[in-house]
């Protein structure tokens, strides 16, 4: 068993250690989850539902010392922080109003023949114990978007956050207690990789529901064999902006998700495609708002872009970056950085082989594109592996109805960037974006089974 030190990203000083869990402990959870999943499943709705409520309330009275926390493990700035918390609020919320609306339908067998007499009564089960695991970047919000459907549908949830969101992970769980979640239908647990193969392929799992990177995927996959999987996974989402597009509007959207959390997000605008009337001013627009980015210690009021997680993160941004000059992508702002700091950069001349493109870059950097032909720009979109989300800003219906038709992504924003997201609509992508939808809603359904009574 090692230890995990957890460190700021800004200023690298430390917030606190732990011990990675042992295998005794492991086996003593996924022991204790398992032999509560018919206690939990026989939770009525109406209790969940309130639990729930009473979960989203205590968030609400804490969003500061959860603001700060998650601040201080991920080092976006302190306004993020806060819309993450209250975000968080918001869908313990949702899920307890989800918790009551989980319906089944009744059948008449003799809609065809030689089935009369017969109904099939089709209801939710749980799948039994869910395996959550979740990525640095979004620490409360996203692991609420897990936990909190997961109870609603009565599952028991082995909850697996990264090591470096130890400290606001476990403000949640204890959260989770307060407000009445049976301690023996949810644990805390911080296993190191080499374990992770064994507690997916347990018999005791049902259903693994993670959010992160594809190489993991592939390896959860791997060992997963025939569980339920819920994946949402990476992004390459492209910002489409028409002649007819608000250019104010249009610059900070772009600002706003691509910069937001210095670039760490899976559905951040990651490619700007600019229509060559508009390419220039809309140059000209957004980089006297990117001028303006206040950089530095994200807990100050008035910062605007943090630091990325680490320096292996920021060794791999500023890689991009150079190997994209060194292939003729031109600067127009940014481009420097100071320790894990990347400051807010622009590029053109981009060209779709460079990796700053190709692959995800999980950092602040807006690569822009002039097209001449929106058929170009649907053919760049898919033929990227990646197809999470995608936005347009435009008010011309035949452009929203052909990308609606022609895209390959989850979800279509108009005047909005793909990074748009409430928190109650079905979320995911496809092809290597993922598999399966978040959303309340969605997700309960995605972590239950449908079984049918016919009598």
């Amino acid at each position: 068993m090692s230890e995990f030190i957890i460190s700021n990203p800004f200023d690298n000083s430390v917030l606190g250690k732990f011990d990675y869990s042992s295998e005794e402990q492991i086996k003593s959870d996924l022991d204790m989850l398992f032999n509560a999943k018919e206690k939990t499943r026989k939770i009525p709705a109406f209790k969940k539902a309130q639990i729930l409520e009473k979960l989203s309330e205590l968030v609400t009275n804490n969003i500061e010392k959860i603001a700060k926390l998650i601040t201080q493990e991920v080092g976006k700035p302190i306004q993020e922080s806060r819309v993450e918390a209250i975000r968080a609020a918001s869908v313990a919320l949702c899920a307890s109003h989800e918790a009551r609306r989980i319906e089944g339908e009744i059948l008449n067998c003799d809609a065809y023949s030689d089935m009369q007499g017969k109904q099939c009564h089709v209801t939710w089960a749980p799948l039994g114990v869910v395996l959550a695991i979740t990525p640095f970047n979004f620490p409360f919000n996203l692991a609420m978007h897990k936990l909190a459907p997961a109870f609603a549908a009565g599952n028991t949830i082995f909850f697996k956050p990264g090591p470096q969101n130890y400290l606001s992970s476990k403000l949640l769980v204890e959260l989770c207690y307060e407000a009445g979640v049976p301690e023996e239908s949810l644990v805390l647990n911080f296993p190191e990789i080499k374990h992770m193969g064994n507690i997916i392929s347990d018999k005791r799992v049902n259903c693994i529901n993670f959010t992160g990177g594809l190489l993991a995927a592939k390896n959860i996959a791997h060992h997963a064999g025939f569980k339920k999987m819920i994946m949402e996974l990476g992004g390459n989402d492209p910002l489409i902006i028409m002649d007819d597009a608000d250019i104010e509007l249009s610059a900070d959207i772009a600002i706003n998700q691509r910069f937001g959390t210095a670039g760490q997000k899976c559905n951040a605008s990651k490619k700007v495609f600019v229509h060559q009337k508009v390419y220039e001013s809309f140059k000209k627009v957004l980089v006297e708002k990117t001028k303006k980015i206040t950089i530095g210690n994200p807990m100050e009021e008035s910062i605007k872009l943090g630091p990325l997680i680490n320096t292996k993160a920021a060794d791999e941004v500023e890689y991009r970056i150079k190997d994209a000059i060194s292939k003729g992508a031109q600067v127009i702002i940014g481009a420097e950085r100071e320790n894990n700091i990347i400051s807010p950069t622009i590029l053109e001349n981009i060209t779709m082989d460079m990796d700053i493109v190709r692959e995800e870059t999980f950092g602040p950097v807006i690569p822009l594109f002039k097209f001449y032909d929106l058929e170009s720009v649907i053919k760049d979109v898919n033929d990227s592996p990646y197809s999470l989300q995608s936005g347009v800003m435009t008010n011309n219906l035949e452009v929203i109805k052909k990308l609606q038709d022609k895209l390959e992504v989850g979800s279509v924003n108009v005047n909005a960037g793909p990074g748009f997201r409430a928190d109650h609509m079905p979320f995911g992508g496809v092809k290597e974006s993922g598999i399966g939808k978040e959303g309340l809603r969605y997700a309960i359904r995605e972590m239950s089974y449908q079984k049918s009574l016919i009598f």
